[in-house]
């Protein structure tokens, strides 16, 4: 099990970026980890935004690629999520999540079992 804690989040105008950390408290095991970040607008479901494995093998949602990059620092247990060109449509609740199934890059909520608190984005137009 790890705990996560996400950071970064706030309001911007159409065409701004934000950077999204996640700190994870699982040390060493942390490499084991595949990691991910969702997303929940008000009234719809969470859903995958991108994820990456230790090695940096990553897998991005249609909605974030080109302007989404997942990276993460195994030295500092942290993930990131650098945002670009963010859009109205980008507005939600960012979680990050870890996960042990060999389904991560699937991007379904199902296959990751370690949740953070979430940090909220809001885009203007």
């Amino acid at each position: 099990q790890v705990q996560l804690v996400e950071s970064g989040g706030g309001s911007v105008q159409a065409g701004g970026s934000l950077r999204l950390s996640c700190a994870a408290s699982s040390g060493y095991m942390y490499v084991r980890f595949y990691m991910g970040w969702f997303r929940q607008a008000p009234g719809q479901e969470r859903e995958g935004v991108a994820a990456i494995d230790s090695d940096g093998s990553t897998v991005y949602a249609d909605a974030a690629k080109g302007r989404f990059t997942i990276s993460r620092d195994n030295a500092k247990n942290t993930l990131y999520l650098q945002m670009n060109s963010l859009k109205p449509e980008d507005t939600a609740m960012y979680y990050c999540a870890a996960s042990l199934s060999s389904m991560w890059r699937l991007l379904r909520t199902w296959a990751y079992g370690d949740w953070g608190q979430g940090t909220q984005v809001t885009v203007s137009s």
